[in-house]
């Protein structure tokens, strides 16, 4: 029989309460480290896609970024809150840095932290039609777009204007890769997300 006791603010306690407040706890604390490791899983995998699939589709003119949907989809099975998610955009960032995932280097730290942050606000929104959820589809297309259109505009001010070209121009050549890119994003982490949420039993 399962043990029960009287917590301090009179509440009955039973095996299956000290569990929920531990894990209670342990979120206020930080990312568990299970959540770690498949944080790392996921930006590892992205960047082995983007070296070898996103090549590939690269010469076909699609432009997809593993890195930024392997980060969403991190996220949006977590669930963790926004300091957290800019962790998890910051180290997203940085491993953007390795030379041959990046032309630019340094644009991605700020963009990734932006796009990671729209997607921790956005995983509490709750998204749905009928039983589908389709919070990974919205958020992580949102979450592309900011990314996208923020190293942009960075790269473009420090490449272009900066030596006298025309902002707007340049950045409209930039729309179509942007929203090309959070269209197959969106549809790869849709995807994903259901059957990986069902394997980690989250």
């Amino acid at each position: 029989m399962a043990e029960l006791r009287m917590t301090a603010d009179g509440e009955t306690a039973t095996p299956a309460t000290g569990a929920k407040r531990a894990v209670a706890t342990q979120d206020k604390k930080g990312l568990a480290i299970q959540d770690l490791i498949l944080v790392a899983v996921l930006l590892a995998a992205g960047a082995v896609l983007k070296l070898t699939v996103g090549s590939l589709l690269a010469s076909f003119g699609m432009k997809p970024n593993f890195i930024i949907a392997a980060y969403c989809l991190a996220i949006i099975i977590i669930r963790p809150n926004v300091a957290q998610s800019l962790v998890i955009g910051l180290i997203a960032g940085l491993v953007c840095q390795i030379p041959m995932l990046n032309a630019t280097p340094l644009l991605n730290i700020p963009s990734e932290l932006l796009g990671a942050l729209a997607c921790g606000l956005l995983i509490h929104v709750p998204m749905k039609i009928g039983k589908l959820d389709i919070n990974p589809l919205v958020n992580t297309f949102i979450s592309t777009c900011v990314s996208g259109f923020t190293f942009a505009a960075l790269s473009v001010y420090i490449n272009v204007v900066s030596v006298g070209g025309d902002f707007a121009v340049a950045m409209a050549a930039y729309v179509a890769i942007v929203l090309g890119t959070a269209t197959f994003n969106c549809i790869f982490v849709q995807i994903l997300a259901t059957p990986l949420k069902k394997v980690l039993k989250r």
